[in-house]
């Protein structure tokens, strides 16, 4: 049985200086969703009577974290049974390999990603695969189902998830945000991702149209936790529950690609 690595600072980081892998306190989002990621890097346990699911497993520096967040709650590292992504960059999924190694869980990703994937081979080791997901397509475990949504342009299989939660007797629309960001991304004459600005007025289209009540993202900033989860210490109203907050990421995230492309048009 493999063992988890010492904690340690996540390689290939995008920006200099960080810890990625800084512990962050493990807490509730909303019903059977939970926050078990490090300071920087959005990691959801959601838990089920048949086992659990675990979207990113971040690097491979960051399990250690995960294990001990997951065990804090009181859950069992081991009952993890599937292992979902939001978009095959080294941050989130490059512990796929070593995940599976500790939990058996299955690995599902989406097929857009999976080129990416295939060259994402963390100490020499395969990438796992044990199910490719299309654009749509719904996983399901103990009664819980998330769908996948496509929402490519941060990487061309970016993947965001859907799902339900009960809390106080109300069902909520729970979104995992893949993400919408720009980063340094290439967006006009790309001969490695032609579509890629096509792909991002997609998504933020799609993104549209997602219910969410409550919305989480692959990093930490995307939804502003570290303000939620103090107000959560402090009791009262649940202030993962944020509709406003999920359209003012579309807004502002539409507003920089549109940005970008002004710029690019502009300067030739």
């Amino acid at each position: 049985m493999a063992q988890a690595p010492k904690q340690a600072k996540g390689k290939a980081n995008a920006f200099a200086g960080i810890d990625w892998n800084a512990p962050f306190p493990a807490h509730k989002i909303v019903g059977n969703v939970y926050f078990v990621g490090s300071e920087q890097l959005g990691s959801f346990l959601i838990t089920t009577p048949a086992g659990h699911i675990l979207i990113n497993s971040d690097y491979e520096e960051t399990i250690p974290v995960i294990k001990a967040s997951v065990e804090k709650l009181g859950f069992k590292f081991g009952d993890i049974k599937i292992l979902l992504g939001s978009h095959a960059h080294p941050d989130h999924m490059s512990g796929d390999a070593l995940f599976k190694e500790l939990t058996g869980a299955r690995v599902m990703v989406m097929e857009q990603d999976v080129p990416a994937l295939r060259n994402m081979r963390q100490g020499g080791k395969e990438h796992p695969m044990d199910r490719i997901l299309k654009d749509g397509d719904t996983v399901e475990l103990g009664g819980v189902t998330l769908t996948a949504h496509l929402t490519a342009g941060h990487t061309q299989g970016c993947t965001t998830w859907t799902l339900k939660a009960e809390e106080g007797g109300k069902m909520y629309d729970v979104v995992v945000v893949g993400s919408l960001s720009l980063n340094a991304a290439v967006l006009v004459s790309n001969a490695a991702y032609p579509r890629i600005a096509d792909d991002f007025r997609r998504s933020f289209a799609t993104m549209r149209t997602l219910k969410a009540d409550v919305f989480v993202g692959s990093h930490n900033g995307f939804f502003q936790m570290t303000q939620k989860y103090a107000k959560v210490s402090a009791g009262g109203t649940n202030p993962y529950i944020d509709p406003a907050g999920y359209k003012a990421l579309i807004d502002s995230s539409e507003k920089a690609f549109n940005d970008r492309m002004r710029e690019l048009t502009q300067s030739k």
